[in-house]
């Protein structure tokens, strides 16, 4: 329950965003972002007679000012803090309201930009907010950049302002990442749409404005649009541990100047490959028919590391899905030995250490070229190249042609919280020469 807050005598028919705030006024708001809003307000309804209205009348008809029909009680309701009142006074009511924008480096560690709302250089509101963002993401493609808004108003309007963690949103080259606190109140399946909000009274402030839809398509929109666009499809996650909602947007433009070296420096794949459908995820065929593809074009590097395949090692005995893929297509025996190149493991490459790393190079060929590689298929190349050599984060993302961030937090830990990847200083996550390596 809020201090201060009223509650009806129904208070399970009214919406928690609706809820009235007896002592937070007029005084409490920062009347710039109402400003604002008025003038987006009547440049979509020119002549909507709300437009005459004085500002308190104003804020009841949008529903930022709300009234207790059976007494004489009114306030700020809990959607008009969140929208238009300064992070002192919205803090008083929900401590662990935080909003955070952070624009990475190329390398995904450092930021080059950050504000929170806690900067007290600006009223730090949920209104504002998205105007600050939006101007740092914006695209030179409309579409893309009306994509990003949606995403962003998905978070505002169903996060869950009373758990902690705040919205966090993070740019960086090719990606953009949007999490907000509390799950989804629906389930999220493929082209359906969410209508349970958790915030409906925030929602109808900016519907009114034109910033957002009513229906609630905008994550169908996001996907439609990727789709069109070629990028790998958006993730939406659900962390049922810290009760927290991730939007994962992905475009084409992760490391460019990797891909120019790839056009330049690697044969180029015989066959194009498109992805198999999910029913199809465990018949690896066609994934190492495009890994030998790359292995029967390289120079002579490959007859030296063939030439080592008889030192056999316990690599090959290993109980995984990867290993048992492998060995199924291994019986085929073809004039390149092609299939013993990835047995080898550690030791074959070890034999020729000098080629190590055009060979890690090559494994990576197939994930750098084709951006809409499945989960599983991503992971079995990356478990082939952790094969080699114990991989740094950023080496993999290297070879890999994927941010950082997006490959441990999408790929990596769950790969390592199965098993199949473990660290070399476990006890010393941040260590400075921490790398990943196979499972034991």
């Amino acid at each position: 329950m809020y201090k201060d807050a009223i509650y009806p005598v129904d208070a399970a028919a009214i919406s928690h965003d609706s809820l009235i705030l007896e002592h937070y006024g007029l005084n409490e708001l920062n009347f710039e972002a109402v400003k604002l809003y008025r003038q987006l307000f009547a440049a979509r309804k020119l002549d909507h007679p709300w437009n005459g209205l004085e500002t308190k009348d104003f804020l009841y008809k949008i529903g930022a000012w709300g009234k207790l029909r059976n007494g004489s009680k009114e306030g700020l309701t809990l959607a008009g803090l969140l929208m238009f009142s300064e992070e002192r006074m919205i803090t008083e009511v929900l401590p662990h309201y935080f909003l955070e924008y952070r624009e990475y480096e190329a390398d995904g560690e450092v930021w080059s930009k950050r504000f929170t709302s806690q900067d007290g250089t600006w009223s730090g509101n949920m209104f504002d907010f998205y105007f600050k963002v939006i101007k740092s993401l914006s695209q030179e493609k409309a579409e893309i950049e009306a994509a990003l808004q949606e995403g962003l108003m998905n978070a505002l309007v169903h996060a869950d302002y009373e758990n902690g963690g705040g919205i966090l949103v993070e740019g960086g080259p090719g990606y953009v990442r949007i999490s907000n606190p509390g799950l989804l109140l629906a389930p999220v399946k493929a082209g359906t749409t969410v209508s349970i909000l958790r915030n409906p009274n925030i929602v109808k402030i900016l519907v009114l404005a034109g910033l957002c839809q009513r229906a609630g398509s905008g994550l169908k929109q996001i996907r439609a649009i990727w789709e069109k666009q070629g990028w790998p499809q958006p993730e939406l996650l659900q962390d049922g541990e810290r009760e927290r909602t991730v939007l994962f947007l992905q475009m084409e433009t992760v490391l460019v100047e990797v891909q120019e070296e790839i056009d330049t420096d690697v044969p180029a794949i015989a066959e194009e490959w498109e992805p198999e459908e999910e029913s199809s995820y465990n018949n690896a065929d066609s994934l190492n028919k495009e890994f030998a593809n790359i292995g029967a074009e390289s120079n002579s590097y490959i007859s030296e590391i063939n030439s080592s395949n008889n030192v056999h090692n316990s690599y090959n005995k290993e109980e995984n899905s990867l290993n048992n893929e492998l060995n199924s297509v291994n019986k085929e025996n073809d004039s390149y030995n092609k299939e013993e190149l990835w047995q080898s493991g550690h030791e074959a490459a070890a034999a020729v250490a000098g080629h190590t790393d055009q060979l890690l190079w090559d494994v990576g060929e197939l994930a750098r070229r084709k951006r809409r590689l499945s989960p599983h298929q991503m992971e079995e190349v990356i478990l082939r190249l952790v094969a080699i050599r114990p991989l740094r984060l950023k080496e993999l993302a290297e070879l890999l042609g994927r941010t950082p961030d997006g490959l441990r937090n999408n790929y990596l830990s769950k790969l390592t919280d199965e098993g199949k990847l473990r660290l070399k200083y476990p006890d010393q996550v941040n260590h400075p020469k921490q790398a990943y390596l196979l499972g034991k």
